[in-house]
């Protein structure tokens, strides 16, 4: 099959089963692209749920969130994350009590989704039904799914002037930027977890499976800790095809490098590839998108095809995912 040309649906993708794993704001920009490329498809996306933390009393899933207000046209467009014509006063207010952290901030109008949730987490209800009573209102078009409805936090491991020791993952990221380095990135409770209910039978019914430009620690990589969604994933007959989150060694977004050298793996294209691993040899992809300027990525027994990867607005979006997709459906 050719890749076609840019600026098009992909018609062959009407009726598919698509199953994507996310995090936020790269998962969630693909995924719009996505729905603009097949919007005859039935996608399902499997969200990260390690970065969920509480805070002030409430519960905040942080890329279950940036997925929802993406796709359901309520998101921040510069900044990817939080809700569009938001306000502080809250924030503010808390500062001058005192209230700690400060360097987590939640807008007065995002707050009120986190008043929901914990609402519904403490009358008794698992979090894959607090999402799709969110996604009631929002409507993002596609099913969004949490990797697991156990409580699953990623802590990162540090050494500075306080000494050795462990910090959520949201506090290394937002307050320390990531510049203090990495010694370990471990998913508390992942291997007691289990997937949330529809994961696995999505993954078992998918036709194609794609791994968006997340993060691969912190994001898919998390995911993919949960028992049984790897196993789901190398059992399926899908074509798994991901798209690089790194353009010519540096990320897209974020600080996805600091969390690479944290397993010792290369912030490169070919450095990704080979962490997914070839099908052919055993690993999860079948094909690799990554950008014009990683065109010499060469892993044996994987499937590359480069295409420009910078996601600028809807169009560009569509036409990465329609990539994506296409190359998936190469395989039929």
């Amino acid at each position: 099959m050719t890749i076609s040309e840019p600026g098009s649906r992909v018609p062959a993708a009407a009726g598919l089963k698509i199953v994507a794993l996310a995090g936020g704001i790269g998962g969630a920009r693909f995924l719009r692209g996505l729905k603009a490329a097949a919007p005859d498809a039935e996608i399902t996306v499997i969200g990260n749920t390690g970065d969920d933390i509480e805070l002030f009393g409430l519960q905040i899933s942080p890329d279950l969130d940036t997925v929802m207000y993406t796709l359901g046209n309520g998101i921040h467009e510069e900044q990817g994350w939080g809700r569009r014509d938001e306000t502080f006063v809250v924030k503010e207010e808390l500062a001058i009590y005192g209230v700690t952290p400060q360097w987590f901030g939640l807008g007065d109008r995002d707050i009120a989704t986190h008043v929901v949730r914990t609402q519904m987490r403490h009358a008794g209800y698992p979090l894959s039904q607090v999402t799709a009573a969110l996604c009631d209102r929002w409507k993002p078009g596609v099913q969004l799914l949490p990797m697991t409805d156990d409580r699953v936090e990623t802590h990162v491991e540090i050494e500075d002037e306080d000494g050795r020791r462990f910090i959520h993952f949201q506090e290394w990221w937002i307050k320390f930027r990531a510049n203090t380095p990495a010694l370990r990135i471990i998913p508390i409770n992942a291997e007691s977890a289990t997937p949330a209910p529809g994961v696995i039978d999505a993954i078992k019914n998918a036709d194609v499976i794609l791994f968006p430009p997340s993060n691969p620690v912190v994001s898919i990589g998390t995911i993919l800790s949960i028992p049984g969604i790897r196993r789901a994933l190398m059992a399926s007959k899908a074509p798994l095809v991901g798209v690089s989150p790194i353009i010519g060694g540096s990320p897209v977004r974020g600080m996805a490098d600091a969390c690479l050298a944290a397993i010792d793996v290369k912030s490169s294209a070919f450095g990704i590839a080979e962490h997914y691993g070839a099908r052919a040899n055993g690993g999860l992809l079948h094909g690799w998108l990554v950008a014009e300027v990683d065109n010499d990525c060469v892993l044996d027994g994987l499937k590359v095809i480069a295409r420009p990867l910078i996601m600028k607005d809807l169009e560009t979006s569509r036409d990465i995912a329609g990539a994506a997709l296409e190359l998936a459906l190469s395989f039929s």
